[in-house]
């Protein structure tokens, strides 16, 4: 009679010592995790909280200044408070650059992810072969292809002037539209991967159902399609706006030194602003709006199998 009494017991203690085995088999991964990336970002977070050194480094004085100088400063003349124009311009820039890379490389990578998954299966690796191979180069090399191309003397600069369309070079180095255009560029393989992956997957007789029932194309695109590979286009979108924001390379080939963004700022506050906990003050601000980008991804996804 204490039969399943005791098998249950048994059972229990067998998951009780695979929870612990995996437990003790993640030990060193863990350790990786809390030294490579826990560690120095407590360390950015207590030098956040400090002052600056007089020509680098920090002192060790508790001090909010960094975090209260991202949004205000004070006047050098009547030391009164006003916003911090430079940080929010820079702020605004970074995130509207972001949200419109993300839009265009959704415009370009969706049908481009449409054509790959549609070609003969044996055709396909080369097609993802093309997309994929830019990414091998080096991301410098990459953008200074882009800024051969956009320059005044210019491959798009020169076209135009031969067919007739302008007379004189137009200047799109070192603006807002270099910048965009570059990561537009660099990041296209990340949205076209993730929305290809969710292509791949779609069951081509429910168009056909679609198209049976008399339901136009745009109908057939917005209310199955879409609907279908929406986690592929929210993960892309996801892997293409975290990298521009705290883009490096290129706003600083691209935009000079006038156009910042918001890694060119963190690193100018380590290098020649010599205020390091303003730096990690914005490095911190910046993996918060990071994380707030990953989890609505998650929960989003959640949702979706939830959902089923």
């Amino acid at each position: 009679m204490d039969l399943p009494e005791d098998a249950g017991q048994l059972e229990a203690e067998a998951v009780r010592r695979d929870t612990r085995d995996r437990w003790l088999m993640s030990v060193p991964a863990l350790m990786i995790i809390f030294l490579a990336a826990a560690g120095p970002l407590l360390v950015m977070v207590i030098y956040s909280f400090l002052t600056p050194g007089d020509y680098s480094g920090v002192k060790w004085e508790f001090s909010t200044n960094a975090w209260s100088s991202i949004l205000v400063q004070r006047d050098i003349f009547d030391d009164t408070l006003q916003w911090a124009d430079a940080h929010l311009t820079i702020f605004w820039r970074s995130v509207s650059l972001s949200i419109i890379t993300t839009v265009l490389t959704l415009a370009f990578g969706l049908p481009t992810a449409w054509f790959i998954s549609t070609r003969p299966p044996g055709k396909r690796e080369f097609w993802l072969f093309l997309m994929t191979v830019p990414s091998w180069t080096n991301l410098l090399v990459r953008t200074i292809a882009i800024q051969e191309l956009i320059r005044a003397e210019g491959v798009i600069n020169n076209v135009l002037i031969f067919v007739g369309i302008i007379d004189e070079p137009m200047q799109m180095m070192f603006t807002n539209f270099a910048i965009g255009f570059g990561m537009t560029y660099v990041y296209l393989p990340l949205m076209v991967l993730p929305i290809y992956a969710a292509v791949e997957k779609l069951d081509v007789r429910l168009l056909e159902a679609c198209y049976d029932l008399y339901a136009s194309r745009w109908h057939a695109f917005t209310r199955v399609i879409l609907p279908l590979i929406k986690p592929g286009i929210i993960a892309g979108s996801i892997l293409v706006f975290v990298p521009c924001l705290g883009a490096y390379v290129v706003p600083r080939v691209l935009g000079g030194g006038k156009n910042l963004m918001f890694g060119n700022l963190i690193e100018l506050q380590f290098g020649a602003g010599r205020n390091w906990p303003l730096g990690a003050a914005l490095s911190f601000l910046l993996m918060v709006i990071v994380m707030i980008a990953l989890i609505y991804y998650i929960r989003i996804t959640s949702q979706e199998r939830k959902d089923g």
